[in-house]
């Protein structure tokens, strides 16, 4: 295909459950090469199948890729073209090139049925595919295949073949699932004398079970809005999407949707099968969380903050603005905010926590040296004015006691302990300037008098 032509991409999902990441990375990779040679990008809802098409997962497609943010220039359904079909049919038959065949039905034994066959000439069909190179099949093993099972209900390889001829697709970009149907799409392209698109079949994506991912045996662990729900950045998802099974050449590896549209090349499409790695999907959201102005970070915090928090007593607004930095800090995505609430690692600072009494005592010291270390950080803390009252003060006030013992620990640990009633929590200076200097004093004396 000449480079001078204007290249049309589509994806064509089935509304028959939600929108899941192997039809993602799909669209993205259709989206990213359309964009690259100022092409169109189209999306088809293939809903021909009555019964299990339903409106939410139509529904889901659409608000998925709208929050991903990958637009279409065009939207249609295939339902909408079934007289187009049936055009295409009655053509075949006319041209003796599809006959209708009166058969046993394979679904209810001893009843007959009619369906309409392609008449196959058994020929060898080869194509160019951009991204497995060239292919060869024997076309003689497919037979006489059905296209159709009657006029109204025509099988997936016609209607696509039709959906896309109508639609002057260029380039067919599909998992490499879709290679078997190839031959057969391209005999009935032949057939109705129409060109022959480009195909470029990706590789597909791997659980970490190293089983293909799919719906049927991950479940909700592969829809989007799963990932949408649980607080990920979408340009984040995007970004780690199109390195499964692509790569820039370069080392770079956080992309923004515009980046991956000027990165983008099929000949850097990898054949063999990538694998889904929460842990580099998480990596790569955080990266994107912390690129995020404040104000926005700010605002997701607040979106996942469960009402375990909110509803506390003493909750304060201004209060939670000042965590936000140290909350992006502690979590890969948005909604381990929400499990952070819900664990109670951020009751502390809007509630002076329980303690326990051993749990003051840094392991391997003692209750008075605890004692000890907490009556230093009292003395230094006391003297600290209000003006000075920064984290950054309170920590090198702190510190400067800390580093003249052996080792830091059993002088910080009562410390934060004392002011977060947590064996895991954020560092005692964090915590000091969250809930001011008359509550961390008081925190203190209330662990003095517990080790008391």
């Amino acid at each position: 295909m000449s480079t001078n032509e204007h290249i049309i991409t589509r994806i064509a999902p089935s509304p028959t459950g939600f929108f899941h990441m192997g039809t993602l990375r799909t669209a993205l990779f259709c989206y990213l090469y359309a964009r690259k040679h100022d092409g169109k990008y189209l999306l088809r809802i293939e809903d021909t199948d009555k019964i299990r098409s339903k409106k939410e997962f139509e529904d889901d497609i659409l608000e998925s890729l709208k929050w991903l943010g990958i637009e279409h220039d065009a939207f249609f359904r295939q339902s909408e073209h079934l007289s187009e079909h049936k055009i295409y049919l009655q053509k075949l038959i006319d041209e003796d090139k599809a006959y209708i065949s009166r058969e046993e039905s394979k679904e209810n034994a001893g009843e007959m049925r009619e369906v309409i066959r392609f008449r196959n000439k058994s020929e060898t069909v080869t194509f160019h595919d951009l991204i497995l190179g060239d292919v060869t099949v024997d076309t003689s093993d497919l037979g006489d295949f059905v296209i159709a099972k009657d006029f109204d209900t025509p099988l997936y390889n016609f209607a696509v073949v039709v959906d896309d001829c109508n639609a002057n697709i260029t380039h067919v970009i599909r998992g490499q699932d879709h290679v078997p149907n190839t031959p057969r799409q391209i005999l009935l392209y032949k057939a109705l004398d129409k060109p022959v698109p480009a195909f470029a079949h990706i590789p597909l994506i791997l659980a970490p079970d190293k089983q293909k991912l799919s719906k049927r045996k991950h479940g909700e662990s592969v829809a989007v809005s799963t990932y949408r729900k649980n607080g990920y950045l979408p340009e984040a998802l995007i970004n780690f999407m199109a390195l499964i099974g692509w790569n820039p050449g370069t080392e770079q590896e956080i992309f923004s949707l515009k980046g991956l549209v000027e990165a983008f090349t099929l000949e850097r499409v990898q054949k063999s099968p990538g694998v889904f790695n929460l842990d580099k999907l998480n990596w790569i959201n955080k990266e994107h969380m912390k690129l995020l102005p404040i104000e926005e970070q700010e605002k997701r915090v607040f979106e996942f903050l469960p009402e375990s928090v909110t509803n506390l007593p003493h909750f304060n607004t201004e209060k939670m603005r000042t965590l936000v930095p140290n909350i992006i800090e502690r979590i890969e995505k948005f909604g381990d905010v929400r499990t952070m609430g819900d664990g109670g690692e951020l009751t502390f600072f809007f509630e002076t926590p329980t303690l326990v009494r051993d749990s003051l005592v840094f392991k391997g010291s003692t209750a008075d040296e605890g004692k000890t270390h907490l009556l230093e950080a009292q003395a230094i803390l006391t003297n600290l004015g209000e003006s000075d009252w920064t984290i950054e003060t309170i920590k090198s006030a702190i510190m400067a006691y800390a580093d003249t013992l052996p080792k830091r620990g059993p002088a910080l640990h009562p410390l934060r302990y004392a002011l977060s009633g947590l064996e895991r929590s954020p560092d005692p200076f964090t915590i000091a300037n969250a809930i001011g200097k008359t509550e961390t004093l008081h925190r203190i004396q209330n662990a003095l008098t517990i080790l008391a």
